[in-house]
C-alpha cells in the first residue's frame, strides 16, 4: 500500500512529496499549517516561535516548490546568524532537492576560500544559503547576483540583531528586488528589530505560534543552591554526579566559558568548548569531534543553544542563569528531543532568586536538590523554605522588640543580651510548633 502525507494538502510538485515521504514527515506541524499556504500566495510573513515548531521546513518546502529550474539565476536567498544554522538549513535543503538535481544550492559562510567561492559562482545556484557577512561579501565583490531573487528569509532574526548582523542584511535587502516575498523567523521580536521589519515589509502576515508547554515535558529541572561554597568545585561535583551521554555546561560570557572548560579540565575532565571566538577551523573541528562523540562534556555560550544542533544531549548544567531568561528556555531546549528525555540543572545563588521566581511564573517547575560528594539530597519544596525563612524573620523581630537593651550597661552586655534574644527565640519556636 502506497504512503501517503498529509503535506500533499498544499499541492506541493511530486518530488518534494517523495522527499518528505523519505525523511517520513507525514502530518504539518502547527507553523507549518498556518504560513505554507500564505508563502504559497507570495505573502511576506513573520513567524514568532520557538526552536522544534518545524519552521524550517515551513518556508523551505513552499520557496523550493516554487523554483523554475529553467532559469540558472538566484531564486531564493537564506540567510542565518551562524554558520553551523546555515549549514544545517543547507542540508535540509539538500534532503528536499536530492530528487530534482535540476535544481541547485550553495551554502556561503565565513571560514572557507573566498576565491574559490568566487570561482564557482560563474554559474548561479537557485538556492543561496549563508551568513550575512560573507554573502554580502560576495555580493559587493558582484561575484553572487541577488537581485533576480524572488524571496529572502531571515532566520533566528532576534540573534542576528544580537551578533551584529542585521546591517549586512539590510545592505543584502537593498540589492533586491522592491516587491521581494520576505520571510523572518524569530523566537522574540525585540523593539529594536521592529524598525528593519518596517522598512523592508508591507502588511506582513503575523504567526505567533505559542509552544504547549515552555520546554519539553520530558525535562527535569533541578536547581543547586550554591550556599557557601566555590562555584567552581559545585560544578565539578555536579559534573561527577552524572553520568551523561553529552551535557552542555552553559557560561553567559566567553571569558567565563574559558575558565570552566580550563578548571574541569584541571580537575580530570575533558571538556570540548564552543563560542564565537573559536577560529573556523578550530570550531569546524570542535563540532565534528561534539558529533562523533569525543566528549562527555562541552562548555558553550549561548549562540549553542540557538544556532548550532548538537545531537544526543541528556543534561544541560547552566553554571550562570542567563541575564535574558528566554535563554534558559533555548538552553533547556538542547535535550530531550524527538520524544527523549533530559535533565537540567541550575547552579543559582541568593541574587538570582528573583530569575527563578520569574522562571516558575513561566511555567517551569524545579526540583530542589543538593549535591554531597557525589549523592543528590532532596531538599524539598523552596515555598517551604521561603515560608521558614519569613516565619524565621518574624519571631527575629518579636525577639528584638521584646529583649530590650538596658538603659546602663556593663563590659559584656552584648554577649548576655544575645543570649536571652536566642532563649526567647526559642521558646517563640516551640510555641509556634505546638500550635500546629
Amino acid at each position: 500500500m502506497k504512503k501517503t502525507t498529509l503535506f500533499e494538502q498544499f499541492g506541493f510538485k511530486q518530488f518534494i512529496i517523495d522527499a518528505l515521504l523519505q525523511l517520513q514527515f507525514y502530518k504539518p506541524t502547527e507553523i507549518q499549517e498556518r504560513l505554507i499556504p500564505a508563502i504559497q500566495k507570495g505573502e511576506s510573513v513573520i513567524g514568532q516561535s520557538q526552536t522544534g515548531t518545524g519552521k524550517t521546513h515551513a518556508f523551505l518546502l513552499p520557496l523550493i516548490d516554487n523554483i523554475d529550474p529553467e532559469k540558472q539565476e538566484v531564486q531564493m536567498v537564506i540567510t542565518a546568524p551562524t554558520r553551523e544554522l546555515a549549514q544545517q538549513i543547507y542540508e535540509e535543503v539538500q534532503k528536499i532537492i536530492s530528487l530534482n538535481p535540476a535544481i541547485t544550492a550553495k551554502n556561503f559562510i565565513g571560514g572557507t576560500d573566498k576565491l574559490r567561492t568566487i570561482e564557482r559562482l560563474k554559474t548561479q545556484p537557485h538556492i543561496v544559503v549563508g551568513t550575512p557577512g560573507r554573502i554580502n561579501d560576495l555580493i559587493k565583490e558582484q561575484a553572487l547576483l541577488v537581485y533576480t531573487a524572488n524571496a529572502m528569509v531571515i532566520d533566528e532574526a532576534d540573534l542576528m540583531l544580537d551578533m551584529g548582523f542585521i546591517l549586512d542584511v539590510d545592505q543584502i535587502c537593498a540589492k533586491m528586488k522592491e516587491d521581494l516575498q520576505m520571510l523572518v523567523f524569530s523566537a522574540t521580536i525585540p523593539e529594536k528589530l521592529k524598525p528593519f521589519l518596517k522598512k523592508y515589509m508591507k502588511n506582513p502576515k503575523f504567526t505567533h505560534v505559542e509552544p504547549k508547554q515552555v520546554t519539553a515535558a520530558k525535562i527535569e529541572h533541578y536547581l543547586v543552591p550554591l550556599k557557601h561554597r566555590s562555584k567552581s568545585s559545585l560544578l565539578v561535583d555536579v559534573c561527577r554526579s552524572i553520568n551523561p551521554y553529552l551535557a552542555i555546561i552553559f557560561a553567559n560570557t566567553k571569558k567565563m566559558a574559558d575558565t570552566i572548560a580550563d578548571t574541569l579540565s584541571q580537575n580530570g575532565i575533558t571538556v570540548g568548548i564552543i563560542h564565537g571566538d573559536l577560529p573556523p577551523r578550530e570550531r569546524k573541528k570542535m563540532m565534528k569531534q561534539i558529533n562523533d562523540a569525543e566528549f562527555q562534556y562541552v562548555v558553550a555560550t549561548d549562540l549553542a543553544s540557538r544556532g548550532i544542533d548538537i545531537k544526543g544531549v541528556s543534561h544541560v548544567i547552566n553554571f550562570e542563569i542567563p541575564t535574558d531568561l528566554d535563554f534558559y528556555v533555548h538552553r533547556v531546549g538542547r535535550t530531550a528531543r524527538a520524544g527523549l528525555s533530559g535533565v537540567a540543572v541550575t547552579i543559582y545563588e541568593p541574587s538570582d532568586e528573583d530569575a527563578v521566581n520569574r522562571l516558575e511564573k513561566l511555567g517551569i517547575s524545579f526540583k530542589n536538590i543538593d549535591i554531597k560528594g557525589q549523592e543528590w539530597i532532596d531538599l524539598g519544596a523552596r515555598e517551604k523554605r521561603k515560608e521558614r525563612k519569613k516565619e524565621l524573620s518574624d519571631i527575629d523581630k518579636k525577639a528584638k522588640s521584646f529583649i530590650k537593651k538596658p538603659s546602663k550597661v556593663k563590659p559584656g552586655y552584648k554577649k548576655k543580651l544575645q543570649g536571652e534574644t536566642e532563649k526567647y527565640k526559642r521558646t517563640l519556636k516551640r510555641k509556634d510548633s505546638n500550635k500546629r
